[in-house]
């Protein structure tokens, strides 16, 4: 049986694919609702948001503890330089999928680790490129109508069906399409001394 860390770890998220993540590598941790405005700011670029709601996120939660370490994390869909909504309708899922179609499709996601005892914090912004092969209509109709990625930026879950989508994935962590880079997360849980391999 695995030994607790000395060193709390929370994750302020409610999103169950983030806390799979977690579980995957056997981290310890608990969970806190961030309670924030995720509104952009007017001009605001893409990496800049995700970092700036992902610190947010991480530096509340901090904020009511005394110590332990704090993960926050953000995730937005760039295409054609927009930021993607999540589309809600069927419609509007199979609109996204067609316009997708052939073209490339960029996540990025924010990654903060903040130290609620000392207010230090680790930031950065991991990209993930998906490259969408040419999809017919019946494909798109298909997908939507099976998978539902009505609550999905981008309407599809890459961690399902979603992969039969792409002809290629670029990036350095595939967690990271999740919602949560884990190499780089690690990385920053190692300077604090924790590592589920220790």
């Amino acid at each position: 049986m695995r030994k607790p860390f000395q060193t709390e770890l929370w994750l302020a998220s409610t999103s169950p694919y983030r806390q799979q993540l977690l579980q995957k590598i056997g981290l310890l941790f608990q969970v806190a609702t961030p309670n924030i405005d995720e509104t952009p700011i007017a001009g605001e670029a893409p990496a800049t948001l995700v970092q700036r709601l992902a610190l947010a996120k991480a530096s509340k939660v901090a904020g009511t503890l005394t110590n332990g370490l704090v993960i926050g994390s953000d995730q937005v869909a760039v295409f054609n330089g927009d930021i993607l909504g999540k589309p809600h309708t069927a419609e509007r899922a199979m609109a996204q999928l067609q316009a997708f179609s052939g073209n490339t499709v960029t996540f990025l996601t924010g990654l903060a680790l903040v130290d609620a005892a000392t207010g230090q914090s680790q930031l950065c912004c991991e990209p993930f490129h998906v490259h969408f092969r040419q999809l017919s209509h019946a494909e798109i109709a298909n997908y939507v109508a099976i998978e539902q990625p009505l609550d999905c930026a981008g309407s599809f879950k890459s961690e399902g069906l979603g992969i039969s989508l792409f002809a290629k994935l670029e990036g350095a962590d595939p967690n990271s399409l999740i919602g949560l880079p884990l190499i780089r997360l690690l990385e920053m849980l190692r300077q604090h001394d924790i590592n589920p391999l220790a």
